[in-house]
């Protein structure tokens, strides 16, 4: 079933706020906190002091809605700006929906990486759309065909 997700960015503290999110909501983390390693989206290299923080997390907080996140790395363009730390994330449930979607979004915008698969298994990529809106578009690997 396809489904909509709020994701926000942190200039380095995902961990420590989603730690209280957590008490907040009193839930558990949705799957491992996953870690940034040395590659990022394609080719794009993690400089080593920033290869431990949080790449994603995600939470169910209420009515089944999913907070996920991720620490922005200054070296890799993702400047923290108020404003650009939330995203829209898609997880439709078919690649070419997702491609279609993408593709719609895309359209007058900026692609930020292009739709592929990931090496965490996944379906993904990520866009600014022409209104400034951040889209990412997962299409999870257990669900995607």
């Amino acid at each position: 079933m396809a489904t909509v997700a709020t994701y926000l960015n942190f200039p380095r503290n995902t961990e420590e706020a989603f730690t209280f999110y957590k008490s907040v909501f009193k839930t558990e983390f949705y799957g491992p906190v996953m870690r940034f390693g040395p590659k990022a989206c394609g080719d794009q290299v993690v400089p080593e002091a920033d290869q431990n923080l949080v790449m994603h997390v995600g939470l169910p907080i209420l009515g089944g809605h999913l907070l996920m996140g991720t620490d922005t790395i200054e070296g890799m363009g993702q400047p923290h700006v108020a404003g650009n730390n939330v995203s829209i994330n898609l997880m439709p449930d078919t690649k070419a929906e997702a491609d279609a979607l993408f593709a719609a979004l895309s359209e007058g915008g900026t692609v930020g990486c292009p739709m592929q698969d990931m090496f965490w298994g996944d379906y993904f990529g990520f866009l600014t759309d022409k209104f400034g809106i951040n889209w990412m578009v997962n299409c999870p690997s257990q669900s995607c065909t």
